[in-house]
């Protein structure tokens, strides 16, 4: 079993968590089934969603279908594997601006 933390910002605002209850239901299942993958599972390939982002030490989780849901996380220490962002991917290549706030918001975690 892994630990699976969703990102706190240093003034302690769980921003991850607020945009997590933003989605619809049925899109917060599929992102609760994301999550639990994780922590069963860590990084690895037996979750054939899971990518590396080529020129980073993240991995994007995709949600395929419909929904079209990523979420970026990346494994700190230990193996703790943090969530970072999530959003609904709307073009056919990740947004220059999501990945942006993931790796501002990774750097963050390692200036810890």
């Amino acid at each position: 079993m892994y630990i699976v933390e969703l990102y706190t910002s240093p003034n302690g605002k769980e921003i991850v968590k607020d945009s997590y209850f933003k989605f619809p239901e049925k899109q917060r299942a599929k992102i609760s089934k994301a999550l639990s993958n994780l922590k069963e599972f860590g990084i690895s390939r037996e979750i054939p969603n899971l990518r590396k982002l080529s020129g980073t030490k993240l991995w994007e989780y995709r949600i395929l279908g419909k929904d079209n849901i990523r979420i970026i996380c990346a494994v700190i220490i230990n193996g703790k594997i943090v969530i970072l962002h999530m959003f609904v991917k709307r073009s056919r290549k990740t947004p220059i601006k999501e990945l942006k706030t993931a790796i501002e918001r990774y750097k963050i975690i390692l200036d810890k």
